[in-house]
């Protein structure tokens, strides 16, 4: 049975899927299985990061319920995340909770302010080898954050996840009507108890909370102390919550051909981590595996799912925490794992896409998921991986650059073509190509098919007139365009010290 095709303009309209009941009921039921994942997820942040449980949770739901009215990317889910906790955790154990909580006000008003800059803007400049990598890399590490549920454990949770990926694979094959996700966590979990199995549960992760989040200040004294103390996780906090946001969000946008405000999503993430601070929350970012879960399993397209999410999550875990606390582990592991195994860009390890794929875009991904993987930090892995991008670039751009001699120009001068690309990398040899003993006393340097990026090639063309001169020979340079003409004039002569 096929998805409901949608237009982009419908997937993202709240009103036209309110008189939708079909698309309304996927939109709920999305919502509840997100909110059922996003349990022992954010409990096992909370544990990274060296707080309380209810910390992550209330986190995770005020993140959801925030980002899905202020947020530039519809149905994308945003929560508590193993990225921010891994932040925060030397924080955390030297300072405490407070500290933590201030560190988490100050980077949502670094991701507003940053938003307003148009820090979204510098997505183009992120490669699509690096997307790729990206999403690979993320798709191992949500598989290999299961291991831990596989390992020196029962042997009955190995049948109860065969179970749980058996019903998530085999029932869209029947009927799309609910998503398999929820079927599969409802059936084990019925089962279970049904017989009685003594399996690692929901419970056993951690203590689920049973009051309402009510306002938090945190209590530290507002000197420069305490800032000079929290800047720096705040500011780290931001730039990761936001790169793994703005590439999540660039991620869906491709998935569900449509197109997301990138800069409200900026200024949104901004919003969400003050109000999660001010409700004694973590902070969060976008979550790839919970959105996938959504967009993907789900087929959730508008933002009622997200705030449903975090809806749910609050009534599950605050009233309904002691049925809750009785899901068997092994359900959430089967979904978790077909998240990993939907999220891996299959075609991109494909031995003959690898086989046609330039070697440096391979490198580059490689890279990505190298770094994502050993660190556990997405934003290192995407700084890795457009750095090596830059420099295969540009390693790459530097052989295009050719300087030819030109046939038959006037007695007594030779004249030399120069073509391509000249920037630092490509201009360097520039120099080389010359024959300062041998030319005439007039050499001419038609820059026609050339254009000047940077001051290293104006230095570099500086050098070439200046060899000729020792010399006793005239270099004269033609054909700049207007914007390279103008670059030359400005910065020539003035590059050694002397102006």
């Amino acid at each position: 049975m096929t998805a409901e095709v949608l237009t982009p303009a419908r997937r993202q309209s709240v009103l036209a899927t309110l008189r939708s009941p079909r698309r309304l009921r996927t939109e709920v039921l999305a919502g509840l299985v997100v909110a059922l994942a996003l349990i022992p997820e954010a409990i096992s942040f909370s544990i990274i990061a060296g707080v309380d449980p209810r910390v992550g949770l209330f986190a995770s739901f005020t993140m959801a319920v925030t980002i899905a009215i202020v947020g530039g990317r519809p149905a994308m889910i945003s929560a508590a995340t193993g990225a921010v906790a891994l932040v925060v955790a030397p924080l955390v154990a030297s300072h405490g909770l407070d500290h933590l909580i201030a560190a988490v006000l100050l980077a949502g008003v670094i991701q507003i302010v940053l938003g307003a800059l148009g820090v979204a803007r510098l997505m183009r400049f992120i490669p699509r080898s690096v997307m790729v990598g990206f999403v690979n890399a993320l798709a191992i590490l949500i598989f290999t954050a299961q291991l831990p549920h596989l390992l020196g454990v029962p042997w009955l949770v190995y049948p109860l996840v065969a179970a749980g990926l058996a019903i998530i694979v085999g029932l869209p094959r029947l009927t799309s009507a609910i998503p398999s996700p929820l079927v599969a966590i409802v059936l084990l979990t019925a089962v279970t108890l049904a017989v009685g199995f003594a399996v690692p549960d929901v419970g056993d992760e951690g203590e689920l909370p049973d009051s309402l989040p009510t306002l938090f200040f945190p209590d530290v004294p507002l000197t420069w102390d305490t800032i000079s103390v929290i800047a720096p996780y705040a500011f780290t906090m931001a730039l990761v919550g936001l790169l793994e946001s703005l590439m999540t969000a660039k991620f869906v946008d491709d998935l569900t051909d449509t197109h997301s405000d990138k800069t409200r999503e900026a200024t949104g993430q901004g919003i969400a981590n003050i109000v999660t601070g001010l409700f004694g929350g973590m902070g969060g970012c976008a979550m790839i595996g919970q959105t996938m879960i959504n967009v993907k399993e789900s087929r959730a397209r508008t933002r009622i799912s997200t705030f449903l999410a975090g809806l749910f999550l609050l009534i599950l875990v605050v009233g309904l925490g002691d049925i809750v606390a009785l899901i068997p582990m092994a359900a959430l592991v089967a979904v978790m794992i077909m998240v990993s195994v939907g999220t891996l860009d299959w075609h991109s390890v494909n031995p003959k896409t690898l086989r046609r794929m330039p070697k440096s875009e391979t490198a580059v991904m490689v890279a990505t998921v190298v770094v994502t993987v050993a660190t556990h930090n997405l934003a290192y892995g995407v700084i890795v991986g457009v750095l090596t991008a830059m420099v295969l670039f540009a390693r790459r751009v530097a052989h295009v650059t050719e300087v030819v001699e030109v046939a038959d120009p006037e007695p007594g001068t030779r004249v030399y073509a120069v073509r391509g690309e000249l920037f630092f990398a490509s201009s360097n040899d520039l120099v080389y190509q010359f024959d300062y003993a041998g030319d005439p006393d007039d050499v001419v340097i038609d820059m026609s098919e050339a254009h000047i990026w940077d001051a290293s090639t104006v230095a570099t063309l500086d050098a070439i007139t200046t060899k000729y001169a020792a010399k006793g020979k005239t270099a004269t340079i033609v054909g700049l365009d207007g914007h390279s003409a103008e670059r030359h004039r400005r910065l020539s002569g003035r590059l050694g010290g002397e102006g």
